[in-house]
């Protein structure tokens, strides 16, 4: 029997879950990994799985599956010539969108090719009402993005607060989901993922705050207009390896590649 072949652009915290939770599933696949000659990170890849050095052995290996799970920048260096060559991608790093010119690229480059895109859900829920109840004009979407300190501290200290003594919550951005992604390209694909599926980038309200009392990431999510309205409150355990997001991607990153091979699924 012919094994699924799939292969992960990158090798951070959330592709290293991402492998060690296929390792223990009941369907077996073929995995390989992108990493240039020099990343360190290639000593971490298990013996099992195929080291690749560029794009071209990536597609030279014809995977029926490519994650991104590299960051912005590898959406652009690399999701292009997949597209072009057909392959079907999964884009974790969904914040890259908010790039208008690369979105269309991208949206060209698997028209022509044949390929297919695919954007992770990841921390967030509720996008198939938002899909449906945003065909109705007149629906507003507003997001709060609330997270411990420990996700902000680069950036706090940027701003001149110390993490260790901030006490009341701080507002770090008030405005549209293409600005939040693009200013907190780590922290902010959620705000791009329920601005794709929705009303869009500019008309997605977001709002992101460091609160020195949150022990969890909260996504705070509401959605009114003509279809009703929806109010939901997600709260997530940060990845140990990775406060910036949320232990619950890594999972979610596993059923999107589950699903994709699966005969039978929800749509």
């Amino acid at each position: 029997m012919k094994l699924p072949k799939l292969a992960i652009i990158g090798y951070g915290a959330i592709a290293q879950q991402l492998v060690q939770q296929l390792q223990q599933t009941k369907q077996s696949y073929q995995c390989a990994v992108l990493l240039r000659a020099n990343s360190p990170r290639r000593a971490q890849v298990p013996d099992s799985v195929q080291l690749l050095t560029s794009i071209d052995d990536l597609l030279a290996w014809q995977p029926e599956l490519v994650v991104e799970a590299a960051g912005q920048q590898a959406v652009a260096a690399y999701l292009p010539s997949c597209l072009q060559a057909g392959h079907t991608v999964l884009i974790t790093s969904i914040g890259a969108l908010a790039d208008s010119a690369l979105h269309q690229q991208l949206l060209d480059d698997a028209r022509q090719g044949g390929g297919r895109i695919r954007l992770l859900s990841g921390a967030i829920g509720a996008l198939d009402y938002l899909r449906a109840a945003s065909r109705l004009p007149g629906t507003q979407v507003h997001y709060e993005s609330r997270k411990p300190l420990s996700a902000w501290q680069a950036e706090l200290a940027q701003l001149g607060y110390d993490s260790n003594t901030l006490k009341k919550p701080l507002v770090l951005f008030s405005g549209s989901a293409d600005q939040a992604a693009q200013r907190y390209p780590q922290n902010l694909n959620v705000a791009a993922a329920l601005a794709l599926a929705g009303v869009g980038m500019q008309h997605t309200q977001v709002q992101v705050i460091a609160d020195p009392s949150a022990q969890q990431n909260q996504h705070i999510l509401h959605i009114s207009g003509p279809a009703g309205e929806l109010h939901a409150h997600i709260s997530n355990t940060p990845s140990p390896d990775n406060p910036k997001t949320s232990l619950l991607v890594a999972y979610s990153l596993l059923d999107a590649v589950e699903r994709h091979f699966e005969v039978i699924g929800f749509a």
